[in-house]
């Protein structure tokens, strides 16, 4: 799958479809400017910083938070702008093992040992 198909405004525009509304309809709705989400959903304007506006999308989109779809939108505004969303950063033991979980994606050989306990981490999450 390539940058493009799972980036932000991509999953953006999914959701906004899988509602049934066009893009002008959505925007006169929840009152957002329609050449700024355009923008948005073709990634040509990063996703906002800013928690509210996202939060604000979220809800207008019919997400409900806690639900895989409200961690995916935010997951993905926050890599979109090059960041590792907040809520890893805040659990000591998945911070802890980032940089095997980073290695391990660059296709660097982890041990044995280190294997077991990446796939012990996945496991409790």
């Amino acid at each position: 799958m390539s940058e493009e198909e799972r980036s932000f405004g991509r999953f953006f525009r999914e959701l906004r479809v899988k509602r049934g509304e066009t893009l002008r309809k959505f925007c006169l709705k929840h009152g957002f400017d329609a050449g700024n989400l355009s923008r948005l959903e073709r990634n040509r304007l990063p996703p906002p910083q800013s928690r509210e506006k996202l939060e604000e999308y979220a809800q207008a989109l019919g997400l409900q938070e806690g639900e895989d779809d409200w961690w995916e939108f935010f997951d993905l505004a926050a890599i979109s702008r090059g960041k590792i969303p907040p809520g890893l950063l805040s659990d000591p033991e998945i911070l802890a093992h980032l940089p095997m979980i980073f290695r391990t994606l660059r296709g660097q050989q982890l041990t044995e040992e280190q294997a077991e306990e990446l796939i012990e981490l996945v496991r409790r999450y």
